[in-house]
């Protein structure tokens, strides 16, 4: 079996390159590997020794035990602080990075937005290719249709429990694409948890609840334009 790979610094000192004579030259493109189990049973040997065929050092693979529900993942927060513009981020499969399709669209937004390329090691997608690229924009496309059919949907319960005379909605807990749905509204500024909440029928507590405010932009108020004088 082979032993967990150790969690890197953040300025890894295998980003230095060093010319022919050792003198420094510069940083380079680095390739980090993240993998996932659900429980402390599974083995991520599996998705281990594809990282290190793929060319990952076993210093660079990072390993979360998480269900793909759980919002926290402390070992994926680390590799999205590791990577740098040009790096490469490696995976098995994409189940073993995102929690839903839309979670998965924002993460791959972000990363491209960043100048850094996702290889899925098993299913083929490499974004740093114009083919990868154009699958994740399918993907796009198919998380703005599950979307739009959360809202319809959600709309449609919270109607026909009104035209019965119930109050729609007031559960305890979100689905996992309704909190990626919330947390995609929040985080664009096109909702108030107020208007996310009422969206769903659920308390405002709850959508609290869901939200990751610590990886969120705080908000900045409304400017409003100067008064004539």
């Amino acid at each position: 079996m082979i032993a967990n790979p150790q969690v890197g610094s953040v300025d890894n000192w295998r980003r230095i390159s060093t010319s022919v004579n050792g003198v420094s030259g510069g940083f380079r493109r680095m390739l980090l590997g993240y993998a996932r189990v659900s429980t402390a049973d599974q083995n991520p040997d599996h998705q281990i020794d594809a990282h290190l065929r793929h060319g990952v050092e076993r210093g660079d693979i990072h390993i979360d035990t998480a269900s793909g529900a759980k919002a926290s993942r402390p070992k994926l927060d680390l590799v999205l602080q590791l990577l740098r513009p040009g790096d490469t981020l490696k995976i098995t499969r994409l189940d073993r990075l995102s929690r839903s399709v839309l979670h998965l669209v924002t993460l791959g937004a972000n990363l491209r937005e960043r100048g850094i390329g996702l290889h899925v090691i098993e299913q083929g997608i490499d974004t740093t290719t114009v083919e990868g690229r154009a699958m994740f924009g399918m993907l796009s496309v198919l998380a703005e249709l599950q979307r739009e059919l959360i809202v319809a949907n959600t709309m449609d319960g919270l109607a026909a429990a009104r035209a019965r005379g119930r109050k729609g909605g007031r559960r305890p807990s979100l689905t996992e694409d309704q909190a990626a749905l919330a947390q995609q509204l929040y985080d664009a500024r096109e909702k108030t948890v107020q208007q996310i909440a009422d969206l769903f029928g659920v308390p405002r507590s709850t959508v609290y609840g869901h939200l990751d405010l610590e990886k969120t932009v705080p908000r900045q108020p409304k400017s409003t334009a100067p008064t004539k004088p």
